[in-house]
């Protein structure tokens, strides 16, 4: 039917252009002829004024001794030709067959255009092309097919569990019997949920390349229109096609761009949004079982989808993908690397052990990095070096050796990193010091990094307490050297992390007892930039801040009183780190024992993070520099 319509539109076009061609072809002379009455035409020819004259039908057009040229319509009675010969005008005639289909083509003409138009746009609105002006209600999924760069489960490390949740799907689709015998049925839909970067939508091109069935990839975003009705037709012609396909997978990535919770938008039930949710909800599972049609989804925030989207039936399995561990990050360095020549000296568990926190795709662009290094001197392959480097490029960002700085400038950063460190040691809940440096890099002018050793799944007071101390302690390390009237905005990077961390715990972990064990985070002003729900009066707001500051406040005093009993070894630090400009976890113990940061029964030189590194880590986050010049891991929830 559409070829049908295809062709006859083309036709109408070709008519359209010959009656057009035809008009203006013949009727160009009549366009520049001035038109005048019989008798006029008549007294011309008896007076001589006449040159040439030719007879198209009723139609007579001639030129006058001047060359100006004139038309005129004859009666139908006249005797024009005896008229001409009779006074010797020559005359030529015109072929008439045609006249008649001429002239009903032009009467056909407006007809045929708006016939033309109408197949037009009932072809697009019909479905006729998804790329067409009216092709919106068309699903933009497409049909994987992984005959290059196939990917499986071989491919996919460091999230076991989540692999093999997903390995049961592919072994349902290859072997139903095996589950249904025993009253088993295929899961509807699994819903994958993780942090940015591990490995989601790998594992949904692992499962394509592993189940040897029809696999559709879509976007969340794909569905969505400025049109209402639009992203529901989508949804519709998605699961028409994978019915076709049947048994097939489906998967859509970033969910949440459509699988928002309703009644929080603007439009209430009329919003676009809402209807593609709905028609979502009804294909998924209503009154129509969709048989053989696996969804599986991917989103990093499931907190704002939709319950009715996530109750069984729709999403049977919520898959979580989280940030790998020591064991997960050394398989899958070893997948990445793969294609990557190492030197002898690599140990991919060391740089699995000094990377926590790392996702599969920061520890994928540490890989990359590292082999740019190494291509950038010309090596033949990569080594412990270049790795290190990377890491660091990676964790703190480029070094910016270009940046001109004033031994005075240097100074400052030298103190007031040391400071950091020399608390972050002292103190024995703090995360042990991975490396210090005041060479600017990214936005900071210096910066140290603490890689916490323990898996670290929640925050103890006691534990926050001392990492505010070792935020502070830049800033109480600058007003102990150079007074307060002297202090610089280096510590304004401090300042922001301690000011999140003390309102997390008086706010969000209630560990201030005078504002108790209430959750205030949405309905304190500022915080989030959300005031909604809960209402708070002016005395607990004030409370609030008296709280957070007196929290931070300690923490400074407490950072104070360490640098002062430490004075020596805070000194020592500072002048090591002018002189060495980066030090290691190892080499700063050295260096404040007075000692020289090298010594010749050194290691490797892999900068552990401690002498009893624990093979665990993997903390909620990974370390972020931060502008103000220094980089500690943030706070979790």
């Amino acid at each position: 039917m559409g070829n049908a319509r295809n062709i006859a539109f083309w036709v109408v076009l070709f008519l359209l252009i010959l009656a057009l061609f035809n008009l203006f072809s013949g009727g160009g002379n009549t366009l520049q002829s001035r038109e005048i009455s019989y008798s006029e035409f008549v007294r011309a020819v008896e007076s001589q004024n006449v040159s040439s004259v030719t007879i198209d039908g009723e139609q007579v057009r001639y030129r006058s001794d001047d060359g100006q040229d004139y038309v005129t319509i004859k009666p139908e009675d006249a005797e024009i030709t005896t008229l001409l010969l009779d006074n010797n005008v020559p005359v030529s005639a015109e072929a008439q067959e045609q006249s008649g289909f001429q002239a009903f083509m032009l009467s056909l003409l407006p007809f045929l255009l708006l016939i033309g138009v109408w197949i037009y746009f009932m072809n697009r609105m019909q479905g006729g092309g998804k790329g067409g002006a009216m092709g919106f209600g068309k699903s933009k999924a497409k049909l994987l097919t992984e005959k290059h760069g196939r990917v499986t489960f071989d491919d996919v490390a460091g999230i076991d569990e989540a692999k093999e949740e997903l390995e049961e799907i592919v072994e349902f689709l290859r072997n139903p019997q095996k589950f249904s015998r025993l009253g088993g049925k295929i899961p509807k839909g699994a819903l994958l949920v993780g942090p940015p970067g591990t490995g989601k939508t790998l594992l949904a091109r692992a499962i394509a390349g592993e189940a040897g069935v029809p696999f559709f990839t879509i976007s969340g975003s794909d569905f969505v229109e400025m049109f209402v009705g639009v992203g529901a037709s989508r949804v519709r012609d998605m699961f028409e096609q994978a019915k076709k396909n049947a048994p097939c997978i489906v998967f859509i990535d970033e969910i949440d761009a459509v699988g928002r919770a309703r009644g929080q938008g603007y439009g209430g039930g009329n919003d676009e949004r809402e209807q593609t949710l709905n028609q979502l909800l009804v294909e998924m599972d209503g009154f129509e079982a969709n048989e053989g049609v696996i969804i599986i989804a991917a989103t990093n925030r499931k907190d704002v989808l939709d319950p009715a989207l996530l109750r069984p039936g729709r999403f049977d399995r919520q898959v979580t993908v989280p940030n790998p561990d020591i064991k997960g990050r050394e398989k899958i360095l070893g997948v990445h690397a793969r294609k990557t020549p190492l030197g002898p000296d690599v140990d991919l568990r060391i740089i699995a052990r000094g990377t926590p926190g790392f996702s599969g795709a920061d520890l994928a662009n540490l890989v990359n990095e590292a082999a740019l290094m190494a291509a950038r001197v010309g090596r033949r392959f990569v080594t412990m070096d270049d790795f290190e480097n990377a890491k660091d490029k990676v964790m703190m960002g480029a070094e910016r050796r270009s940046m001109v700085l004033t031994d005075e400038q240097k100074e400052k950063t030298a103190y007031h990193e040391a400071g950091h460190a020399i608390v972050g040691l002292t103190l024995p809940q703090c995360d042990p010091v991975y490396k210090a440096t005041i060479i600017p890099r990214g936005g900071a002018l210096g910066m140290v990094v603490s890689l916490p050793e323990i898996d670290r799944l929640n925050w103890h007071k006691s534990e926050c307490e001392e990492k505010l101390a070792m935020t502070m302690a830049g800033k109480a390390a600058e007003i102990m050297k150079y007074g307060e009237g002297n202090v610089s905005n280096g510590p304004a990077g401090d300042i922001q992390q301690a000011s999140a961390l003390a309102r997390a715990m008086v706010l969000r972990w209630g560990m201030s007892d005078k504002v108790g064990n209430i959750d205030y985070a949405e309905a304190h002003e500022g915080y989030q930039g959300n005031t909604a729900g809960l209402s708070v009066s002016a005395h607990t707001k004030e409370l609030i801040e008296d709280e957070v500051k007196r929290f931070i406040q300690d923490a400074y005093e407490t950072a104070h009183k360490i640098l002062t009993d430490r004075k020596d070894e805070w000194e020592r630090l500072a002048q090591g780190l002018l002189e060495y400009e980066t030090l290691t976890g190892e080499e700063i113990k050295r260096v404040i024992r007075g000692e020289p940061p090298q010594s010749e029964d050194d290691d490797d030189g892999t900068g552990a993070v401690e002498e009893k590194p624990s093979l665990t880590a993997i903390p909620k986050t990974k370390p972020k520099a931060k502008p103000s010049g220094d980089m500690e891991p943030e706070p979790s929830a």
